[in-house]
């Protein structure tokens, strides 16, 4: 199963270049005629968020939206899926970033919460806790 670039998700989310947009669309096609999956690492979808929302002004519910979408794509397995689906909860229902809420969900799946900090909006989060000084 190959894996993706952050670039092959954005030209299928944003559909901006047509030409590259379209081979996405084949590939996922081959992928599902062929009855496996493509690859996405953890730290794609942490770039993802990041140019969905800097690059192209995305706000927060739109980044959801796209995710959950992507979620639903069977021809796409995802880096501890489980971790990914507890980060976009705490991303939802927070003021904390997308990164941070990845890295919180990434700690307690592989059973190694909490995640201490020294941000207090991460420290927000279930299972942080904020280092003092």
């Amino acid at each position: 199963m190959p894996g993706l670039d952050t670039n092959v998700l954005v030209r299928w989310i944003m559909d901006d270049d047509p030409r590259q947009a379209t081979r996405v669309q084949r590939l996922f096609e081959e992928v599902r005629e062929q009855r496996s999956s493509l690859f996405v690492p953890s730290t794609v979808t942490l770039e993802l968020e990041w140019v969905l929302r800097s690059r192209y002004e995305l706000d927060k519910a739109t980044v959801l939206g796209a995710f959950n979408a992507l979620l639903e794509t069977q021809e796409l397995d995802f880096q501890d899926e489980p971790a990914f689906e507890r980060a976009l909860s705490l991303y939802r229902q927070s003021s904390a970033d997308f990164a941070d809420c990845m890295h919180a969900g990434q700690c307690g799946s592989a059973g190694r919460a909490p995640m201490i900090t020294f941000d207090d909006t991460a420290a927000g989060l279930p299972n942080v806790r904020l280092l003092e000084t």
